[in-house]
């Protein structure tokens, strides 16, 4: 893997966490919103849509760099429309990361042919 695949997929996975926690209190703030006259959802809003937007521009990125099929393409997408997600697709790219250095290491040691 190469330097630039590996900064775009660190900034994806840098930007799930928070969208995926924006998204959560927005959640939070539309309920607050319909049951209270507590009214947090433009602010909230406005933060969860620009990490939204960085989350897409750095998994278009990524994907473009990484090669990745569609299938795991689709899947990181679909995980950072889930309240949930996120956290999920920042756990699973740094496993990526982590087998990509392991891999790295190996090939520079001699160990694998990969």
């Amino acid at each position: 893997m190469d330097i630039k695949t590996a900064t775009a997929l660190r900034r994806l996975r840098l930007v799930s966490a928070p969208e995926a926690v924006s998204f959560l209190v927005l959640l939070i703030c539309s309920v607050l919103k319909r049951t209270t006259d507590f009214n947090a959802v433009p602010v909230m809003g406005a933060v969860h849509g620009v990490l939204f937007v960085l989350y897409v521009i750095f998994w278009v990125d990524a994907w473009n760099r990484a090669k990745w099929s569609v299938g795991t393409a689709a899947l990181y997408f679909v995980l950072s429309v889930l309240p949930t997600g996120g956290f999920f697709a920042e756990r699973k790219l740094r496993r990526e990361a982590e087998d990509a250095v392991i891999a790295a290491r190996a090939r520079k040691e001699g160990v694998v042919n990969a």
